[in-house]
């Protein structure tokens, strides 16, 4: 199992780990969707990366629990301007299912798309290389249904709005294409210490 450390662990009482025009949200976590929570088994959960890829291929839930698992510990980061410091999420890399389906040479982007049909998109530069994951566990436990589970992309790095619950799959382009909230007067990349929060930032 390997655990990532993304941005370093602060006493939650120290702020100067916060992003400008973040506060910190202590032990609370908000539910905020654009969507209302789908009812998704596990059992009827999948995940596909397809698009610019050498290999397009769909993972149950059960073979995408067949590759490595990886841990996240570190703090997440929220548009809407609360943050929270050391979280731990359990799933795997998307590196991993990246592996496997052999992104092509010209792929510079991923469109992030969830069972409820929303999308996000992202640099793949953003995705790879240890920077984002398919998690299934928080704090050890199952992710619960209205933050993302029984699975979603985790982006830490950035808003937690790349962070697509209930995600389906990513299809690699050539080309940014934006997703639901970028239509919608959001920044197309989404990082916290820049405050790009939204188009202009």
């Amino acid at each position: 199992m390997n655990v990532t450390r993304g941005f370093t662990g602060r006493p939650r009482t120290h702020n100067s780990g916060l992003p400008p025009g973040q506060y910190d949200a202590g032990d609370d976590w908000p539910v905020l969707s654009a969507e209302v929570t789908p009812e998704l088994p596990p059992a009827d959960w999948t995940f596909r990366v397809d698009g610019l890829v050498e290999r397009p291929r769909t993972w149950s839930w059960e073979q995408a629990h067949e590759l490595p698992s990886s841990v996240y510990g570190g703090d997440i980061h929220c548009v809407t301007s609360w943050s929270k410091f050391g979280v731990r999420f359990g799933g795997v890399s998307l590196d991993a299912f990246l592996d496997v389906a052999r992104p092509r040479a010209e792929a510079t982007h991923v469109v992030a798309y969830s069972h409820t049909g929303y999308s996000t998109n992202l640099p793949l530069s953003d995705v790879t290389g240890g920077r984002a994951w398919i998690a299934w566990e928080y704090d050890g436990r199952p992710l619960p249904p209205e933050h993302g589970g029984p699975a979603r992309l985790l982006v830490p790095h950035l808003y937690f709005w790349k962070s697509a619950k209930w995600i389906a799959g990513v299809r690699l382009l050539d080309h940014d294409e934006p997703g639901f909230w970028e239509r919608n007067g959001y920044h197309a990349r989404g990082n916290p210490w820049e405050e790009q929060r939204y188009a202009g930032d």
